[in-house]
């Protein structure tokens, strides 16, 4: 199993950022995705999620409306649209999956990790 996040970087705040997650070794379609994200010296915490069909979406409070996430399964790949950043969204973003049939949707626990991406907001 591969989760492969990518699409990090540094910009300002109010400028965009689109994340990708490319899986591997699973049925991806079978699982719903997601992503969370760790400041420094802070928790681990939940950001977005979508189901195994993709018909079903999921956003914390802080991100609503400036966040979109989305998939291809054709492709085995889930996407993170970030636009309007803040300073507040610094982190590492990690992208995750959990099976339909775990219960789980939307916020986890996920059963597979990618490695993280790193987000820079500066102000």
């Amino acid at each position: 199993v591969q989760l492969q996040a990518s699409g990090g970087g540094s910009v300002q705040a109010g400028g965009s950022l689109r994340l990708s997650c490319a899986a591997s070794g699973f049925t991806f379609s079978n699982y719903f995705m997601g992503w969370f994200r760790q400041a420094p010296g802070k928790e681990r915490e939940f950001v977005s999620s979508i189901s195994w069909t993709g018909d079903s979406t999921f956003y914390a409070d802080s991100v609503k409306g400036r966040l979109t996430i989305s998939r291809d399964n054709g492709k085995n790949t889930v996407f993170l649209q970030m636009n309007n950043l803040k300073p507040e969204d610094t982190a590492v973003y990690y992208c995750g999956g959990g099976p339909y049939y775990s219960g789980s949707y939307p916020r986890g626990p996920f059963d597979y990790w990618g490695q993280g991406t790193q987000v820079t907001v500066s102000s």
